[in-house]
């Protein structure tokens, strides 16, 4: 499934601060990347989810944000996204803040 063209312009320049932002068609949705790791995703809703756990994961749910949650085996799943806080949507210097902080939890589990 490709990437609707308007979505992944959005999520560019909302991230741009952060560098090269690059967003790929993943299982029905998009992976948003920072300089070649994947720190946000849009979900099927064309909702936009951010990378989060510990401290970051409990600042979003603070300020009302939700997991990215799906289906498998007839049960709801979440993985370790959640959705940008509404203040992020249209502003990019809030949304590099919570992207830049996204993208160090997504560094580091990629270091592993």
């Amino acid at each position: 499934m490709a990437v609707n063209p308007d979505l992944a312009d959005w999520a560019r320049d909302l991230f741009g601060g952060l560098g090269e932002i690059q967003v790929k068609a993943m299982f029905g949705g998009a992976g948003v990347y920072c300089d070649g790791v994947m720190f946000a995703l849009i979900g099927r809703d064309d909702e936009l989810y951010l990378k989060a756990e510990g401290v970051l994961a409990s600042a979003l749910a603070a300020g009302g944000s939700t997991p990215f949650t799906y289906h498998r085996d007839g049960a709801p799943r979440t993985m370790g996204y959640w959705r940008i806080p509404e203040d992020g949507l249209d502003d990019p210097e809030e949304a590099c803040m919570w992207g830049a902080r996204s993208l160090d939890i997504a560094r580091a589990a990629k270091r592993g």
